[in-house]
């Protein structure tokens, strides 16, 4: 598989041979929706609390009497039948909703994922990614010119340089091959990675 390699300008300068198992795998929808799902779920903080029929406030005194008045029966307002009742099944902080991903699901995701960036011309490969200062109007200059306005830049070498220079840019997501999820890599349109990053993914998902 070749990928495209550009230049500081944003124009083509050459190809490079990258690992078809990564790049030039057939895309599997219900395996990436599975994986983004479950990525979501593992996220959540399981913080949310709700109050059950004991512990909603309330009083235990009868509204009206049980026959007679035409009404439906009623024991005590804390039903969960009632305006300001309690819940049935409430939610608790203790909720888990972590979904298992195989590690071989996981891989087989990111190289989907990979191979149909490169199939939409989403993925643009560079030799190396730096700045002289931490200055975020050096990176916000250097993408201009790529033509990148909201890009994933993957590098094999996050330097405190960079990290400082492009953490007031909102459209901009710098992370370590290692660091690279499913999430980030499918959110941003374009992606961009240095040569080196390519080969520690082969490396790592090769």
């Amino acid at each position: 598989m070749e990928l495209k390699v550009i230049n500081e300008e944003g124009q083509a300068s050459a190809r490079m041979n990258a690992s078809d198992g990564l790049f030039a795998r057939d895309y599997n929808e219900p395996l990436v929706h599975q994986l983004v799902v479950a990525y979501q779920a593992n996220a959540r903080s399981g913080n949310r609390a709700q109050l059950n029929r004991a512990e909603v406030r309330h009083s235990t005194k009868k509204p009206w009497r049980q026959k007679g008045t035409g009404r439906a029966r009623a024991g005590m307002t804390s039903s969960p039948l009632w305006r300001g009742g309690g819940r049935i099944f409430p939610n608790s902080p203790e909720e888990n909703f972590t979904q298992k991903i195989n590690r071989k699901m996981y891989r087989a995701g990111l190289a989907t994922i990979l191979s149909q960036l490169v199939r939409e011309d989403r993925l643009a490969i560079i030799e190396e990614f730096h700045v002289g200062a931490p200055k975020t109007r050096l990176v916000a200059e250097k993408l201009k010119k790529m033509g990148l306005d909201s890009v994933l830049l993957v590098t094999d070498d996050l330097n405190e340089n960079l990290m400082l220079a492009t953490r007031n840019l909102p459209n901009v997501l710098v992370l370590e091959p290692r660091q690279a999820d499913l999430l980030s890599l499918i959110r941003f349109p374009k992606v961009l990675m240095t040569k080196g990053a390519v080969s520690k993914l082969e490396e790592m998902f090769g």
